[in-house]
Order: C-alpha cells, then structure tokens, then sequence
C-alpha cells in the first residue's frame, strides 16, 4: 500500500506545476506582438465593404481594392443588361386597347420605359468606361486632379470619374448657370 500512497503523492505533486504555468505570462513585460487583423472575407472570396473602409491610405487602389471594384462593376452591368431584356420586351409588346385611359395609361409606361431605356445605355456606358479605366490602372482617380476618388464615394458610386471636391464645384457652377 505504501506504494499505491507513493503514487498519490507523486501525483499530487505536479498539481501545483500548472498553477505556476498560468501565473508566469502575466509579469512578461515584453511588448505583445502586432496582430494582424483578422480578414474575413465575403462568400465569394473578396473582401467586404467594411474591410475596404478600413485599409489604410497607403493601400488605396491594390489588387484586392481593384479585383473589389472589377467583381462590383461586372455585376451592375449584368444587372443592367437583364433590366434592358426586360424594358426591350416590354416596348416591343403591342397592345389594342378599347378605353382610350388603358391606351392613354400605356402610352405613358411606353414613353417610360424608353427613358429607361435611355439611362440604362448612359449607366452601361460608365461601366464600360469604368472597367476601362481599372484595367488601365486608372480607376479610383479623380480625371481632373488625378488626386484618390476615395473608398467612401467609389463604394456609393462606382462609376464615379472626379473625387468630391470637383463634383462640388461642378454642381455649384452648373447651380449658378442653371435657367431659373
């Protein structure tokens, strides 16, 4: 038996072992590692809008910022492509309408649809023109200043061609020429 109690006190004794373990990384005075930031990326493996926001000035414009843009951009133009079937089929249907306030009524969706039309090819051609832009490397430069667009307004509008600050001015000039 005084074995068996040999074993239990062998046992017992490296019970306060841990407890030593645990309280030696607390004195460390040494500076903690920088840590990078944990990226998470979206499903389809680009990085969100969040993540875009917090990248530093240094980063604007890298290939994870561009590829952001280029994947953001080929969906707003298929999404544009598809309203443009839609409003195609729709101006191409005809129609006999026996109450002029039925023909009256789609006369009017007509003319609707075909300014539709007309802004969607305006919107599809700042795509294109966009996407031009990003494989030139150009892309999230203002084309008057060639200073950054910035994230913030690529993000609300990513056919955006002039940062901010020359929008004001253009809208303020086009504000004081404007018929009144």
């Amino acid at each position: 038996m005084k074995s068996a109690s040999t074993d239990k006190s062998s046992k017992a004794a490296p019970a306060p072992a841990p407890a030593k373990k645990a309280a030696a990384p607390a004195p460390a005075p040494k500076k903690p590692a920088p840590r990078k930031p944990v990226v998470r990326m979206s499903i389809d493996g680009l990085p969100t809008e969040d993540q875009l926001r917090a990248m530093s000035d240094d980063d604007y414009m890298n290939d994870t910022q561009l590829e952001f843009f280029r994947h953001r951009l080929l969906q707003m133009r298929a999404e544009v492509l598809e309203r443009e079937v839609d409003v195609k089929e729709r101006l191409h249907q005809r129609e006999v309408f026996a109450d002029p306030a039925d023909r009256a009524t789609a006369e009017e969706e007509h003319w609707l649809d075909l300014r539709l039309r007309e802004r969607e090819s305006l919107l599809l051609r700042k795509i294109d023109d966009a996407l031009r832009r990003l494989e030139n490397r150009e892309y999230g430069y203002c084309e008057k200043t060639g200073d950054a667009i910035g994230i913030p307004r690529l993000l609300a509008r990513p056919t955006a061609t002039v940062c901010v600050d020359v929008k004001g001015q253009d809208e303020r000039v086009e504000a004081q020429f404007r018929d009144r």
